[in-house]
């Protein structure tokens, strides 16, 4: 059975992935998971705003903003605690390099155009064999106009892909008044990857202390179908290639991502749930399933079922909420 693939111009021995994670901080456990079939690495992200926070040693800043963040700061407590400087970053792309054989993608997170460009180059330069853009953005000013936000979105990217040689992903949300066209924005703005999508965490009140509390959940497989919808409206339109992250728990999920197009799926909640051996389990269970209904390869499945190529595109898109509601009525009156 053929569980290769390709993603932004590696080739992939099984189209898992290891999303950015606190998981990808220590690398016995990014070992275990390679060796439990995961074919590329997306490390933690390094958050410009850190670097700030390190630089003038201001503790007090680090949890400032953390319900804004993809990955929230509150994994670091404190600054003593803090040792991901840059300098220890680009240590570890170097380390990860040398113990995996597989593709090892850097992760940023910046806030200034001139912040983005320095760090890439120089986990560029430190070996990484591509970047993920971390863009998370929550545009709360009320002055903020929309194609704004956009343009600076664009921008970034264009910026970025064009001082370095090593391919660049984005991972964005789904946060846009018109997704479809940022992302093909995006693509052309040099991305060779999209990573659908970041997830918001939202943070809680705490009623008793009157404070607001950061708050962390896994992803649930219930998740993944807004990344299976954009994916399959995108995979027509797209030259950058496509990866689906949060909610991808199953063989089932992974099947599903590469059905609408995507050609890797990450996985880091149900690796926290389950340990890295699970990326075999998932991958035994595609294998199985593949055999059963008879195919041979991955890339065979690959779009099978985006926009363009299923019978009722329409499933995908407005019309099938009225089909949606339909179902729960008749579901009503019959039960």
């Amino acid at each position: 059975m053929n569980l290769t693939t390709h993603y932004m111009g590696f080739g992939l021995r099984t189209p898992l992935a290891i999303s950015s994670s606190p998981l990808c901080e220590n690398l016995d456990r990014i070992r275990e998971m390679v060796d439990a079939g995961a074919s590329a690495v997306v490390l933690h992200s390094l958050f410009e705003e850190q670097l700030e926070i390190e630089s003038r040693g201001l503790d007090r800043n680090l949890n400032a903003g953390t319900e804004s963040y993809a990955e929230s700061p509150t994994y670091f407590p404190d600054i003593d605690h803090f040792k991901l400087s840059r300098e220890a970053y680009l240590e570890h792309i170097r380390k990860v390099k040398q113990a995996v054989d597989v593709p090892v993608f850097a992760s940023l997170n910046g806030v200034s155009a001139g912040g983005w460009i320095e760090i890439a180059r120089q986990m560029e330069s430190a070996g990484a064999d591509g970047i993920e853009l971390n863009i998370y953005f929550l545009a709360t000013d009320p002055a903020s106009l929309g194609n704004q936000v956009e343009q600076l979105t664009v921008q970034l990217v264009k910026d970025v892909a064009a001082r370095v040689t090593i391919p660049v992903a984005v991972k964005l949300s789904p946060f846009f008044s018109a997704t479809a066209n940022i992302i093909r924005r995006i693509d052309q703005a040099g991305a060779k990857g999209v990573v659908i999508f970041n997830r918001f965490y939202q943070p809680d009140l705490d009623l008793e202390n009157l404070e607001v509390l950061p708050d962390l959940t896994l992803s649930s497989p219930e998740e993944l179908r807004l990344r299976l919808r954009w994916a399959a409206i995108l995979f027509p339109h797209l030259e950058a290639d496509i990866a689906i992250t949060g909610g991808v728990h199953s063989a089932e999920d992974a099947i599903k991502a590469m059905m609408v197009g995507a050609r890797v799926a990450m996985m880091t909640s149900a690796v926290l749930k389950n340990g890295p051996g699970h990326f075999k389990t998932v991958l035994d269970h595609m294998t199985a399933w593949m055999e059963k209904h008879d195919y041979e390869s991955v890339e065979q499945m690959q779009g099978s079922m985006s926009h363009t190529h299923v019978a009722d595109p329409a499933a995908f898109e407005r019309a099938n909420y009225m089909k949606v509601l339909g179902s729960w009525r008749e579901a009503s009156v019959t039960g």
